[in-house]
């Protein structure tokens, strides 16, 4: 059964037809290219102009006043350096912590089907439902006075990686994975001896690298834009993270000053999915298909 197509086969044949669609091939492509990179290609230029072509109207699309020293000015005057160590140590620290709890509820849910498990899935997967300012007042009351241990977590990277831990979307996709993993490889190693743990360990998590990548680059990415959260329960300077610690530092600095230093901000999460973009969508459709 042959599939129909805007083009036929037929008009693709003819020089006129193959002309006319790598004409509007070569558009549509040049259109998504501006309005994809047009804001990146902005700000990165921006951070070589001076204070008065920044602000320019109509802006120079090719910076007539090319200074990078503003982008060494930026990484001193704001200390870019102690805020990217504090968002990686808070970033790592929350992969870290999701590896360890959602692969152990994914792998529970799939695997190992506790009573309820359907309905405590359900559950987590309603949570996604929640717009996440609505969780904002209950997360900051619990982190300011935890409930039991009447602790206070302000000031202290647990208050970053203890909200992050519970990510229902990333121990869906786990488990999506996991389902997909034959019953009789698991079944073939009880019949040898190794409990569940070890057949987590031995042979669940060595053949879950693609998703275990793309919930990695989640948890890291998720850390790395938030900036309300961060903002509330890290009020210290010394402990910021990159969005919140420019953001406290912003008033007085130049325009192109600040524009370099959300240039820097941005760049690595833009070369993690440049680099990792086809390990993304590998992990992604993984699960799709069993045995």
């Amino acid at each position: 059964m042959s599939t129909r197509t805007l083009v036929s086969p037929a008009q693709l044949a003819r020089p006129r037809g193959k002309a006319l669609y790598w004409v509007v091939f070569g558009l549509v492509v040049a259109l998504f290219t501006v309005v994809f990179l047009g804001p990146m290609y902005w700000m990165v230029s921006s951070g070589f102009k001076d204070t008065q072509e920044v602000v320019r109207t109509p802006p120079t699309l090719v910076p007539e006043s090319f200074r990078p020293g503003n982008y060494t000015q930026a990484w001193d005057v704001m200390d870019l350096a102690g805020l990217l160590g504090n968002t990686l140590f808070y970033a790592f620290g929350a992969l870290a912590f999701q590896l360890v709890f959602d692969v152990a509820a994914a792998y529970s849910l799939s695997k190992l089907r506790p009573v309820l498990g359907k309905a405590i899935l359900g559950l987590m997967l309603a949570t996604l439902m929640i717009p996440a300012t609505v969780l904002v007042v209950p997360q900051y009351l619990t982190v300011l006075d935890v409930p039991i241990f009447e602790r206070n977590l302000l000031n202290t990277p647990w208050a970053i990686w203890l909200p992050s831990v519970t990510n229902a979307f990333n121990i869906f996709l786990l488990k999506r994975f996991f389902d997909s993993i034959p019953r009789e490889l698991l079944d073939a190693a009880a019949m040898d001896g190794a409990s569940p743990m070890r057949t987590l360990r031995s042979i669940v998590l060595p053949i879950s690298r693609p998703i275990l990548g793309v919930v990695s680059i989640f948890a890291i990415v998720g850390v790395w834009k938030d900036f309300l959260w961060p903002m509330l329960t890290l009020p210290d300077p010394a402990k910021q993270t990159l969005n919140v610690g420019i953001y406290s530092l912003s008033n007085g600095v130049p325009m192109n000053v600040l524009i370099a230093a959300l240039t820097m901000a941005s760049l690595p999460t833009l070369v993690i999915f440049l680099i990792f973009q086809r390990n993304i969508m590998s992990g992604l459709t993984a699960g799709g298909l069993k045995g």
